[in-house]
């Protein structure tokens, strides 16, 4: 007898190697030991750029949050009243501040404490005091504040909706010590600003890929439509736009406030921003969003399935129109609450930021659509290349016409374009467009000798061929040799394992029909060539994307130097004018009690005319016996320098040719008599000049 080989049982799969054991995990058996899809796969190259690009957007905003501190706003404090650091006699009714450009305040936003840190206003909502084109709000003062040094801290959000914030410091007679203690953080600052500034990229790189990928498929490639991965790409665009949207909604309140995270869910903190101008716009976004997923709807589902020609461009033409209404929505939330919205020509800015922003979203966001179409749906034709080419020509005019006035407006003059953070980024900006522009002259040199015929396929389709001939052979000799053994198996049929070696060859089909398109594509020169200028542009665009989405956020070079320039001459030494003094008696006899308010004008060195007014305690004019007044320079021991003044009125005196020789801090001294043994003498420090 002869022994009799053991017969290889079938695999659960019911797929054979080629040795006649079973494969693992069902897998199409290899040809002479290799995969029969041979090369790159063709997985990792669009993952690959994904993974570049994600990575290189992590790092460029990585950088640009490290160097920027909280948001600089377009609003700016121009002057106060008391002026920082300023020393004045008597105690002010209210405090003013003056801004650059319009804010919005509300209970608390303007703050007046004592050296003791108390609260030395009212309490009430900050008064409007603004005329014409001047900005300026005011808090009460409460009545009788002693001596000493006062803080006033403020805190608003500008109308380009960043939070802005300071503090300086007055006083009242001499300057004192003072126990006050600001925030060291900025408002808008620390993790919540920075979590909030994520945000803001993300919300305009979704929305780029969401208005770019649609007006790619539905302008160029319409046949992408049924493509899936264009179908993901517009979809998680939206997705982004979308999460980005809520989380700035949610981040707003304690953005602007308190800096906590805990703070978003405060439904009372949620309920003002909705009041407010910024919030109204992510409100608006959210509502077109839910138009724009609509639009997506009908674009894959509807749309994709349309055969018929006519009805097709009809639709084309509809979609066409809804979506851009749509996109151009959207697009106005960001113009109707960020700079566009504030200082010059306002009127203009808001439509040619629309325009840019979907100028932008239609070249970037084009781009990234082009570059997964190249990569994982190797059916793009010549022609759709073609038209993105002239879609991004016209956009890169559309922005250069909408950059140039935006800049102007922004920036206004050469030295706030060197010499402040907003001009700095902008030239960084027009580096990179440039930048991308050559890029994209070699792109349009692949797109003008890219064909739809495949180059030199010969070889691979007569290997592919060879290969599936061998590989179809061998899987119907290895099949047709399981099904007779597994015939003879107690209750199995060849019938029983047919379904299962056709579902086989099927998949080997595909296999094989794949790694014949792929080597196709890739033994195309040209698109190749393509592949990879459109790779560099979209590493290009995603740095552009950042510095741009950190403009958006930065102060304007115009308002930043015109805040500069308020500032020096508010701090530049004020010019001479009159003194004014309110010092409370008591003689300590009967009606030994008053104030005596003292005039000196113009205040500076040289003659002066002198007034003096007492008031009684009912607030009446006061006679009184005598009143005496002296002049001294203690710290350069000039004076006492004596006063005779002359009674006009009931209760008013008047002194003229006063000579004060030079500026500096003088005591005031003011002797009155109120009988003939009731006197007192009262003093206060003042500068003059």
């Amino acid at each position: 007898m002869t022994a009799t080989a053991p017969r290889p049982r079938p695999s659960r799969t019911g797929q054979p190697s080629r040795t006649g054991r079973p494969s693992p995990a069902g897998r199409p058996s290899p040809i002479r030991g290799r995969s029969p899809i041979r090369g790159r796969s063709p997985i990792r190259g669009p993952f690959a750029a994904v993974a570049l690009l994600a990575a290189l957007f992590s790092l460029v905003s990585g950088l640009l949050l490290a160097g920027a501190g909280p948001a600089a706003a377009h609003a700016a404090l121009t002057g106060s009243d008391p002026q920082d650091g300023a020393v004045v006699a008597t105690a002010p009714k209210e405090v003013t501040l003056t801004f650059s450009e319009a804010i919005a305040v509300g209970d608390g936003s303007i703050r007046v404490l004592d050296p003791s840190s108390k609260r030395a206003d009212t309490g009430v909502e900050p008064k409007d005091l603004s005329d014409g084109s001047t900005v300026r709000y005011g808090v009460e003062l409460l009545p009788g504040l002693p001596d000493g040094t006062y803080t006033v801290a403020w805190q608003a959000i500008s109308a380009d909706s960043h939070p802005i914030s300071g503090a300086f410091t007055f006083s009242i007679g001499a300057p004192s010590e003072t126990t006050v203690a600001l925030p060291s953080e900025e408002v808008g600052g620390g993790a919540v600003g920075t979590v909030y500034g994520i945000a803001r990229y993300i919300a305009y790189a979704g929305f780029i890929l969401l208005v770019g990928g649609a007006a790619f498929v539905l302008g160029c490639w319409p046949r992408g439509a049924t493509a899936r991965p264009m179908q993901r790409l517009v979809v998680r665009g939206w997705i982004t736009l979308t999460a980005a949207t809520l989380a700035m909604l949610l981040l707003r309140n304690p953005y602007t406030g308190s800096g906590k995270f805990a703070d978003a869910f405060d439904l009372d903190g949620l309920q003002a921003v909705l009041d407010t101008k910024p919030g109204a716009a992510l409100v608006s976004r959210l509502l077109l969003l839910g138009a724009a997923a609509l639009f997506i709807a009908v674009l894959f589902g509807t749309y994709a399935r349309r055969e018929d020609a006519v009805e097709k461009r009809d639709l084309t033409f509809g979609l066409a129109v809804g979506g851009g209404v749509v996109a151009a929505g959207i697009a106005a939330t960001w113009a109707m609450s960020e700079h566009a919205s504030t200082g010059i020509q306002a009127g203009i800015a808001m439509p040619v930021d629309v325009l840019h922003l979907l100028a932008v979203a239609a070249w970037l966001g084009g781009l990234v659509s082009l570059l997964v179409a190249l990569y994982r749906t190797p059916d793009i034709g010549s022609e759709a290349v073609r038209r993105f080419s002239r879609v991004a020509f016209g956009s890169v005019l559309v922005l250069a016409a909408t950059g140039i006035y935006q800049s102007w407006r922004q920036v206004g003059s050469w030295s706030a374009l060197t010499g402040t953070r907003y001009g700095q980024l902008l030239i960084v900006k027009v580096a990179l467009i440039a930048l991308l522009l050559a890029v994209a002259w070699f792109s349009r040199r692949w797109t003008g000798r890219l064909t739809d015929a495949p180059v030199s396929v010969g070889a691979s389709e007569a290997s592919v061929a060879s290969e599936a001939s061998a590989s179809s052979v061998t899987s119907q000799a290895s099949g047709a040799s399981v099904a007779s053994e597994d015939a003879a198996e107690p209750g199995e049929t060849a019938d029983d394992v047919a379904p299962e070696r056709a579902a086989q060859l099927a998949r080997q089909r595909a296999a094989l029909t794949a790694t014949k398109k792929k080597r196709i594509r890739d033994a195309d020169a040209e698109r190749s060539g393509l592949r990879r200028s459109v790779l560099a542009e979209a590493a290009i665009a995603v740095v552009l994307l950042a510095v741009t989405t950190l403009l958006t956020s930065t102060e304007p070079g115009r308002t930043e130097e015109e805040a500069k320039g308020a500032s020096a001459a508010a701090t530049a030494p004020a010019a001479s004018g009159p003194v004014n003094l309110n010092m409370p008696f008591d003689t300590g006899g009967q009606n030994g009690k008053g104030t005596v308010r003292i005039d000196i004008d113009p205040g500076r060195s040289g003659a002066n005319e002198l007034h003096v007014w007492i008031d009684g305690s009912d607030g009446k004019p006061m006679d009184v016996p005598e009143l005496k007044v002296a002049l001294t320079l203690e710290a350069q021991e000039i004076g006492p320098l004596p006063v005779a003044p002359d009674r006009l009125a009931e209760g008013h005196w008047s002194a003229s040719n006063v000579q004060i020789p030079m500026a500096g801090e003088w005591k005031v001294d003011v002797t009155v008599r109120t009988s003939d043994i009731d006197q007192v003498t009262i003093d206060k420090t003042v500068k003059i000049g």
